[in-house]
């Protein structure tokens, strides 16, 4: 099935992005090919991420737009985001070969922050672990699915405080940009929530 219009548009809109950050990161002078390999795997895979969560208010549309299921386009974006992060700290410790890369760190308050990319790559897993367990935990997988929000969070405060790449105007607006998207389609699919329970409710009310 050929994608509509729309769907190829905004296709090549979402897909410019990744060579957008990969010449960001390139003109970087730079001396060590882990560093490079590193940043570039944080950055897609927060982008994907990012995507995928902003889709999920827009399950119609994404249907309409692309001519494919929601999931098919939510999980492609979605894998893409689980794996690039997982390879991030791998291959950081394949340059530093320190395992305490993959420890988080709660000595301090700012510590913690400037290090947050470590708890938010255990929420990252912690929250596929959510899809995973939706027949078992059907009241609460939701909830659990939901700390993707925060992993992207924690995932953007690190990036700011200590990415190399956010020195970058072009990088520092785009992802900053995306966590204020983030937040804007957390609030809009719960306000759509409420607004299905409330219809719903009136339904269930008048029979």
């Amino acid at each position: 099935m050929s994608l509509p219009r729309a769907g190829l548009l905004l296709a090549a809109v979402i897909l410019a992005l990744y060579p957008l950050v990969a010449a960001v990161v390139l003109s970087t002078p730079y001396e060590d090919p882990f560093s490079v390999i590193a940043r570039l795997l944080a950055l897609w895979g927060y982008l994907s991420l990012a995507i995928a969560t902003l889709l999920t208010p827009f399950l119609r549309e994404v249907m309409q737009v692309f001519g494919r299921p929601f999931l098919s386009v939510h999980h492609t974006f979605a894998a893409v985001g689980l794996l690039l992060p997982t390879l991030h700290p791998i291959t950081i410790f394949l340059r530093a070969m320190n395992p305490a890369l993959f420890i988080p760190t709660f000595s301090s308050w700012e510590r913690f922050w400037l290090l947050a990319g470590q708890p938010a790559l255990y929420l990252l897993y912690i929250a596929f672990a959510g899809v995973l367990l939706r027949k078992y935990i059907p009241e609460h997988w939701r909830w659990v699915h939901g700390l993707m929000y925060v992993v992207l969070l924690f995932a953007v405060i690190h990036g700011n405080l200590i990415g190399t790449d956010f020195e970058n105007p072009i990088i520092r607006v785009l992802f900053n940009t995306f966590i204020v998207l983030v937040v804007v389609a957390f609030a809009l699919k719960r306000w759509r929530m409420a607004q299905k329970k409330r219809a719903a409710s009136g339904r269930r009310s008048r029979a």
